[in-house]
């Protein structure tokens, strides 16, 4: 059976993993939407399509290039960590 030490730090460990591979493609709608935002806020152009637009540009462009490095993460921890303890082992 699973002990509550061994869960918390799955969970833990699950958490962590999912914050380190979501930060490359919310730092990308973070700079690009402050960049629309000023750039909006400099030209006083208020189209919707304007922030939406570049946004997702950004967000498909990092996460092509960061798509090995979320995919070695999470297979790294299912392989460490996961399928051991579903193993028992």
């Amino acid at each position: 059976m699973l002990s509550e030490a061994i869960f918390f730090d799955t969970l833990r460990q699950g958490l962590w993993i999912a914050t380190i591979t979501s930060v490359p493609i919310l730092t990308a709608a973070l700079v690009a939407g402050v960049t629309v935002g000023l750039f909006q806020a400099l030209t006083s152009i208020q189209e919707m399509t304007l922030t939406f637009v570049p946004k997702l540009l950004a967000i498909v462009i990092v996460f092509w290039m960061s798509m090995s490095f979320m995919t070695r993460t999470l297979v790294d921890f299912f392989q460490g960590q996961i399928i051991p303890t579903i193993i028992g082992g």
